[in-house]
């Protein structure tokens, strides 16, 4: 792929974005959120139609340019996906071969020869699957592994996997790795889209990174050090990195704990781990795109269930169920979605700000009017909200705006412990630091505050310590005095910088 250029409304999605892929290559696709990874896929596969650039295939002549994903799939390009797009309640044979059936002579599905062809297909694979039973009888696991089989019988000389770990345990993955390297040797080429860094020096032979829509470069996976691989995801010119460190704002480890959280877990998304945030500290959680940053905040607030571990808030041991349990034990969440979980968007500003407290109070206690208009005047005046009026519907604001209102929500109920999960996301130069001003008055005021970020120069602004996270796991703490673009960049890389 060269040269490709594709906008979608007001944004320039690829900016002469270029992908190579060799016979028999495991190729990882990298970039953060937004670097233009699925749009470069979708123009591959014949979803989205590009403006500029040529795509290239083994076997033709010239340029390509598929119509839809079934022109793309006549020509050996298959996408396995992240949520396996097969059908639950068919048999696994059914689910292979949906669509190209094998026929009687008289134009019936020949049942026989299709469960013959998928069982030699299921052994070639290695894979213990009884292809009569229906797909739902098996693990997601294996689901993953029959769509994948699904694409190789195709004759695919292309295999794009877009997160196929994503949901599956280590042992699962391993499994994984061994099929990717039996088609490799095959000769298959295979796109790995992924945001695990150790999955990536495990099967990988090059990486192709992307950013702001633009190709980074593209290496082989010898010449590019996790950490070296970490800046060019990130945008930091690696022998450029400033140390932004603030002033030491005080031990607070001398403080009474707020927080403890002891090997805490969530099934699938966050390995146990240990956490503990005194009274006026700001905590960092830091870590790529998908390494449990707000998993982690999730699981501390009930928003998801811990399957093992305890919690402690104030010293007293807590269960909580759900996440009124949370906000009556004085905990707020800012989630890092603020359009699907953070907003209502037909509501007007008073009503999303009293949200929360309305919630604590009641259904049958309803906050009196004069009250909220106090609540919403007060907050839109603290926190410089532009808006026509208190009435205005939300979503007639701005982003950043919006994201001050659901600030607003939570600092009504006067939190002890707040979590911002991407508070400055999508959001303009001045708001960002008046966010990040708040954060630094709130901890001076005594609240606990968990602070999540992409970006390492307002984590190091804002925080006391930063808890690092790998691949679902807390892997380490960085503290305040060590606190460094430099550090912090080795930590998320994870092992020797020159590995």
């Amino acid at each position: 792929m060269q040269g490709i250029c594709m906008t979608f409304p007001g944004v320039k999605a690829l900016d002469h974005a270029c992908l190579t892929l060799r016979k028999g290559e495991i190729r990882a696709l990298m970039g953060e959120n937004g670097a233009g990874k699925s749009t470069l896929i979708k123009c591959l596969t014949g979803v989205n139609k590009f403006e500029a650039g040529e795509i290239y295939l083994d076997g033709f002549d010239k340029p390509i340019v598929n119509k839809d994903t079934m022109d793309a799939q006549n020509k050996g390009i298959a996408t396995v996906y992240q949520e396996v797009n097969l059908c639950p309640n068919l048999s696994v044979a059914e689910n292979l071969y949906i669509g190209r059936e094998p026929l009687t002579k008289i134009g019936t599905v020949n049942r026989k020869a299709m469960n013959r062809r998928a069982e030699e297909l299921m052994k070639e694979l290695e894979l213990d699957v009884d292809v009569t039973r229906n797909l739902e009888d098996y693990s997601l696991a294996l689901q993953q592994m029959i769509a994948i089989a699904r694409a190789v019988d195709m004759d695919s000389k292309v295999l794009i996997l877009d997160e196929p770990t994503s949901s599956l345990d280590d042992r699962e993955v391993e499994k994984l790795f061994v099929m990717m390297r039996r088609l490799k040797a095959k000769g298959v080429g295979i796109i790995f889209v992924t945001h695990f860094l150790e999955q990536v020096y495990a099967v990988c032979d090059a990486i192709t990174v992307l950013r702001n829509g633009q190709l980074v470069g593209e290496y082989d996976i010898a010449d590019l050090p996790r950490v070296k691989l970490v800046a060019a995801m990130m945008g930091k010119d690696f022998d450029d990195l400033a140390s932004i460190k603030k002033e030491g704002s005080g031990d607070k480890r001398k403080e009474p704990l707020v927080i403890e959280a002891k090997g805490m877990s969530h099934a699938g998304t966050i390995k146990p781990f240990d956490l503990e945030i005194h009274k006026g500290e700001v905590i960092g959680l830091t870590g790529l795109l998908g390494s449990g940053r707000s998993e982690l905040a999730r699981v501390i607030y009930g928003a998801d269930r811990n399957q093992t571990g305890t919690l402690k808030v104030k010293g007293k041991e807590v269960k909580i169920k759900n996440p009124i349990d949370a906000m009556n034990l004085g905990m707020g969440l800012l989630p890092d979605d603020r359009k699907a979980e953070g907003i209502i968007g037909d509501l007007s500003v008073r009503e999303n700000i009293i949200l929360a407290l309305q919630a604590k109070a009641g259904i049958m206690k309803r906050i009196p009017m004069a009250k909220q208009i106090e609540i919403a005047d007060k907050y839109i005046d603290l926190l410089q909200i532009k808006t026509a009026s208190r009435e205005t519907l939300i979503k007639q604001l701005s982003g950043g705006n919006q994201q001050k209102v659901i600030l607003a929500r939570w600092l009504a109920t006067d939190p002890d412990f707040l979590i911002l999960d991407e508070p400055t996301r999508g959001i303009d130069i001045g708001t960002k630091t008046e966010i990040q001003k708040l954060v630094l008055k709130l901890a001076d005021e005594g609240k606990s505050l968990i602070f999540i970020s992409s970006e390492i120069e307002e984590m190091l602004r804002t925080c006391n310590r930063m808890a690092v996270l790998r691949d679902g796991a807390k892997v380490g703490e960085i503290e305040e005095r060590d606190m460094n673009q430099m550090n912090v960049m080795k930590a998320i890389a994870g092992g020797d910088s020159n590995e």
